[in-house]
């Protein structure tokens, strides 16, 4: 005889997953607090559409990334249509295809950029605010050495003489630059949190200083750390696209900001051709957007003073 179902009935119905879904999540305050923030919400759903479409949209076109597509001028023949829903360019290839592309590397750009320099600052703001000291004052005055000069500048001479620039080169480059705020930002953490009473607790049970760094001051600064990783995804993508516009973008491949350069240099505006440039642009516009919201979100949630009554 077949053993009888157990529980309520109304837990497998969609009202009962949600219900039980929201008290779960009700365990865990912040993460609650998130799910139910507008900003965050309107920020994870924006740039899950924007990273969908960029992974999605290359299997919705036939043409290559500098494969001619079709007759591209003048601008009536080459405006959108449903054959060439993003329009072509003057050169005749399709705007679409190049977004679509570019997207991708930007959104890879961005992730690899914002990775390295989080990572950079977060070891070094660790490190020196934690140790304190003659370490302390050595890491934040390489910190102060690498604030000093422009960042612009030397990107731009660095790129400049790259015999080859990829778009994994251009994330590295961008990195390597902008991590010294992150710095300053976590040593601060750092400094206020080395003094709670569970640090003092490990320091008492022989724990490694590596240990104490990740488990007991680094996790609990977990919150600001993505944030602080969301502002230097960014970044590495406005200092990317800054250097594309100025001609020094990837030797090979295709990025947003390479496509915009591109409709820029053509004149594409004056002459007709605006789906070259704004389109593009558009997305580039949407993604920031959505990572501003989902900061400025994060920032209410794990920031008691922020948080609306």
């Amino acid at each position: 005889m077949a053993e009888e179902k157990t529980g309520n009935p109304e837990q497998y119905t969609s009202q009962g997953i949600l219900k039980t879904v929201f008290s779960r999540l009700k365990r865990n305050e912040n993460l609650y607090l998130a799910f139910t923030n507008p900003k965050v919400v309107f920020g994870i759903s924006l740039f899950s559409a924007v990273l969908l479409f960029a992974l999605l949209g290359p299997y919705f076109t036939e043409y290559g990334i500098n494969e001619f597509a079709g007759i591209g001028s003048p601008a009536s023949r080459a405006a959108p249509s449903g054959e060439h829903p993003f329009g072509l360019t003057m050169q005749g290839y399709d705007v679409f295809t190049r977004t679509v592309h570019g997207l991708r590397a930007t959104i890879l750009v961005g992730f690899v950029g914002g990775l390295i320099a989080s990572f950079i600052g977060l070891i070094i703001g660790l490190i020196a605010g934690y140790r304190g000291g003659m370490v302390d004052e050595f890491l934040m005055g390489l910190t102060n050495v690498f604030l000093t000069f422009p960042q612009l500048p030397i990107l731009i001479v660095v790129a400049a003489y790259l015999p080859y620039r990829g778009i994994i080169h251009m994330a590295v480059l961008v990195g390597l630059v902008i991590w010294p705020w992150t710095a300053r930002a976590v040593r601060s953490q750092t400094m206020s949190l080395k003094n709670e009473e569970h640090v003092a607790l490990s320091r008492i049970s022989a724990n490694s200083t590596p240990r104490i760094l990740i488990e007991d001051i680094a996790a609990n600064m977990f919150s600001y750390i993505f944030m602080v990783f969301i502002l230097q995804y960014m970044g590495t993508i406005m200092a990317t696209v800054g250097l594309e516009f100025l001609g020094l973008g990837p030797t090979r491949g295709v990025s947003l900001g390479l496509v915009m350069q591109h409709a820029v240099q053509s004149g594409a505006l004056y002459l007709g051709y605006w789906w070259w440039g704004i389109l593009p642009g558009l997305f580039l516009m949407l993604m920031i957007f959505s990572l501003y919201f989902l900061n400025t979100g994060m920032d209410e949630v794990f920031n008691p003073e922020l948080r609306e009554l």
